[in-house]
This record gives structure tokens, sequence and C-alpha cells, in this order.
């Protein structure tokens, strides 16, 4: 079975850290970009980062940029987010997916990470 569990998720104070794990089985992670995408309350989700796991390409979306590092371990089939200089805009569910080269798709479920002012 598909699986992409994604962890890591909590309460954090505006300026912390927190860093989320992305846990997959069942495909061929070498051949899948892992995305993190957020949803707020009311908000659309949103990507906010995803790495190539064939050729390495990272991408950010501006407002995680310089705060936000994904990096992805292949020898156990895991992506992480290190998310730093939380902010309370950060407040969100946020999500896993994983996409193979011919467009085949699997989301995660989410994990809730709080920032408090």
């Amino acid at each position: 079975d598909v699986q992409l569990q994604a962890s890591g998720g909590g309460l954090v104070q505006a300026g912390g850290s927190l860093r989320l794990s992305c846990a997959t089985s069942g495909f061929s992670f070498d051949d899948y970009t892992i995305g993190w995408f957020r949803q707020a309350p009311g908000k659309d989700r949103e990507e906010i980062s995803c790495i190539s796991n064939s050729d390495g390409n990272i991408q950010y979306v501006d407002s995680v940029k310089g705060r936000f590092t994904i990096s992805s371990d292949n020898a156990k089939n895991t992506v992480y987010l290190q998310m730093n200089s939380l902010k309370p805009e950060d407040t969100a569910v946020y999500y896993c997916k994983g996409v193979s080269y011919g467009g085949t798709v699997y989301w995660g479920q989410g994990t809730q990470v709080t920032v408090s002012s």
C-alpha cells in the first residue's frame, strides 16, 4: 500500500522551530517529487516547497524562503521540512504530496502546526 505519513506538527511560539517529516512507502521514492502544502482555516491549500528526488531540484514559495528548508533522505524514503522563525501566519494543517514524472499523485494526511504570538 502507498503511504505518506506526515508528522512533527505541534504548538510553538512565534520565532520557534519545528521539523516536519513525510515518511513514505509503497512507491519508487527516487522517481517522485515530494511537496509540502499547507491549508489555513478559510484559505486554499498552497504548495510551499517541493524537492525532486530524481534531480534534487528544490523550490520554495516566497513566504517561506530563508526560513524553511526541505531535505530528502533517500535511505529512509523520508522528506523533511525544517521550519525556523515561525510566524502566526504559518499556522495551518501541513500535508505532503508525492508526484511521479508520469503524473501519479499521492497525498498524505495532514499534521497541524499552530504558532502562537
